[in-house]
């Protein structure tokens, strides 16, 4: 890890320069259109993952921040621009053959025409050729080669070039701030906090997700929770892995009772819930049915227009009650085999609605991985942190935490969230967290980076 992870006063500082271009921006087509001068991320459109120097060849890697040298200095040069390492001088991204490589920025074939593929999007164009920077195609069953090459035009040859530093706007004012606006503290795992019930077996009860029950951490201002839910004979139980030698296990219907609870008697917040969800669609059903006024503040975004008209705003939530969002990452394919659907009963599922980043940054102890790329990329499916529809930005759930919960780990991990948030998974999603999910969120004061996350809108 390196030591400018730990001086997370310096982002901020940086940061109070930002200042962005909504990554849904349609802008008009144009012959050439690129952006300013300055420093960018050269970011895939379909994998969105970042051209890097690797040793003289260029590769996608996963968005890790300027650590991994994938940020380059794009700047004009005769008729066409050239893109510089930021941590090489003198070589830039260029071409030889097929291939995408590192070239002497003084090289003809290091010199692109831009030109504008909208939405924001970029083509980079062999000057004179009808050749581009591009994404090897996917082999049957894999995932997309880590080389880049120049090819023919395609949906793989459209880049995101994404500022280092990009600048950001003030929230609008109170009444106007859409969901997609606004970051909530979340806490992972909010189920395994050794104070509602057991979770796990006694070895693993010793190192809980979290220390506070769910309605303490509802009073200290948590507005997001996730549950890993499995299913047994008494229903949807909340426990982690497997609910075998669980001992007083909490089922699901009475966290989501404290909720709405909560929501009764405080009539202007909104709280979302993540499920981890191991359970058939009619026993999670039945679990919901059991909550009592759960349907007064479910919120359903398909039946209110949110994926043609975006999101609402908040005090549009509260005015119609529709507080409580509840997601799960099950398959919509297996649910419509099995003939029920969980959205007929007003849960969503993740993947249609929002975008998330790995969930593990690592051990418990050690360094820390600060990569931000997508929970969903992989042989079987690619859903880009960068994912937008027209008029349509999907919530970010910016996961930060270990495999293991150890309390000075997640203390270090916590003070340093906003320093992850705004130098590597801002740029990494085109976007800000809309959900800070972490592990002991009484430590490391991590409410106070979605503090500063509120502070403005990118």
């Amino acid at each position: 890890m390196r030591a400018s992870r730990m001086l997370p006063a310096l982002a901020g500082a940086a940061a109070a320069a930002l200042v962005a271009v909504p990554a849904t921006a349609v802008v008009p087509a144009a012959a050439t259109a690129a952006p300013a001068d300055g420093t960018y991320y050269v970011q895939s459109a379909t994998t969105g993952l970042n051209a890097a120097d690797s040793d003289g060849a260029v590769e996608q890697h996963r968005p890790q921040g300027d650590e991994d040298r994938q940020q380059w200095l794009l700047r004009a040069s005769g008729a066409g621009h050239v893109l510089e390492s930021v941590d090489g001088a003198g070589r830039c991204l260029g071409r030889e053959s097929g291939d995408a490589r590192v070239v002497d920025c003084a090289s003809s074939a290091a010199v692109w025409a831009i030109d504008d593929a909208g939405e924001d999007r970029h083509l980079l164009r062999e000057p004179g050729t009808e050749r581009f920077l591009t994404v090897r195609p996917k082999p049957s069953g894999g995932n997309y080669p880590a080389g880049l090459g120049v090819g023919g035009a395609s949906e793989l040859t459209r880049w995101y070039l994404t500022p280092a530093e990009p600048v950001r706007r003030p929230l609008p004012p109170a009444g106007e701030r859409t969901l997609d606006q606004l970051s909530f503290l979340t806490t992972h795992n909010s189920y395994a906090n050794g104070v509602d019930g057991g979770f796990a077996p006694p070895f693993i009860n010793l190192a809980p997700n979290q220390v506070r029950g769910i309605e303490q951490q509802l009073a200290d201002g948590v507005r997001g929770f996730s549950f890993d839910i499995h299913q047994t004979p008494d229903g949807a139980i909340l426990c982690h892995n497997s609910c075998f030698w669980v001992s007083s296990p909490v089922a699901l219907w009475v966290d989501l009772q404290r909720i709405v609870d909560f929501l009764n008697a405080h009539p202007d917040q909104v709280v979302t819930v993540f499920l981890e969800d191991y359970v058939d669609p009619e026993v999670l059903r039945s679990e919901i049915e059991r909550v009592n006024g759960l349907p007064d503040v479910l919120y359903d975004p398909a039946r209110t227009g949110v994926r043609q008209n975006g999101w609402h705003t908040l005090d549009e939530l509260i005015a119609n009650n529709d507080r409580l969002l509840i997601f799960t990452d099950h398959s919509r394919a297996a649910d419509t085999a099995a003939g029920l659907t969980r959205d007929e009963f007003g849960v969503m599922y993740q993947r249609e609605w929002t975008v998330e980043n790995y969930w593990s940054m690592g051990p418990g102890i050690g360094d820390s991985d600060w990569a931000c790329y997508s929970r969903w990329y992989g042989a079987g499916e690619n859903i880009p942190l960068t994912r937008t529809e027209p008029g349509f930005r999907p919530l970010f759930v910016m996961n930060h935490f270990r495999d293991v919960p150890v309390e000075a780990t997640a203390r270090t991990d916590n003070a340093n969230a906003l320093n992850r948030a705004q130098r590597f998974c801002q740029p990494a999603a085109r976007k800000k967290p809309n959900y800070l999910m972490v592990d002991r969120y009484d430590v490391g004061n991590p409410a106070a980076a979605v503090t500063s996350l509120n502070g403005y809108w990118y």
